[in-house]
């Protein structure tokens, strides 16, 4: 049984619709970003200021071989885990790649009050966006699939990804949903 792999920009969901649809496809979940927090034992904003972004980068591969010798689960990305061509190939190799997208007022919108971002921590939130957008442009390409979540709450996102791989014979019959 392939994983299921969600990727995307920061704020399109990723986190909160992998775990709504782990729950309904009864698959293990895992947020690689939450993942690196509890094997390193430090924030990614901690790592981004203490270590830099190549020593997390560097956490983002160990795992991707980790997660990627498993099968069956949903696996939350973080939104620069498809930076390195590497992971992409590995991802795809065990799973399906479904990327999740909004619009940028949606993501500066959910975003706005986290600081968890460390990208996103210094100077205008809106500008740093549309910068990282642009500098990403193309990068989520990679996925099988693509949902714009910006009009659609957790539940329809779910239903569409659901719907996607029962049409394509990527979920196990068994699975509720």
């Amino acid at each position: 049984m392939k994983n299921i792999v969600l990727i995307g920009f920061m704020g399109t969901g990723k986190t909160a619709v992998g775990r709504r649809l782990a729950a309904r496809l009864n698959r293990e979940f895992v947020d690689t970003d939450a993942e690196i927090e509890r094997i390193t034992g430090k924030t990614v904003a901690q790592i981004f200021e203490k270590d830099g972004p190549v020593r997390f980068r560097s956490e983002e591969a160990l795992l991707v071989k980790k997660l990627c010798s498993k099968k069956g689960m949903v696996i939350s990305t973080g939104g620069g885990m498809v930076l390195n061509h590497e992971n992409v190939e590995l991802l795809g190799k065990s799973g399906v790649l479904i990327a999740l997208k909004a619009e940028p007022d949606v993501i500066c919108r959910r975003l706005k009050n986290k600081r968890n971002r460390p990208l996103l921590l210094k100077g205008d939130l809106k500008e740093n966006v549309l910068k990282l957008l642009e500098q990403r442009r193309g990068i989520y390409d990679v996925a099988e699939y693509t949902v714009d979540t910006s009009e659609l709450n957790q539940e329809a996102v779910v239903d569409l990804i659901i719907d996607f791989l029962s049409e394509r014979n990527l979920v196990d019959g068994n699975s509720p949903g």
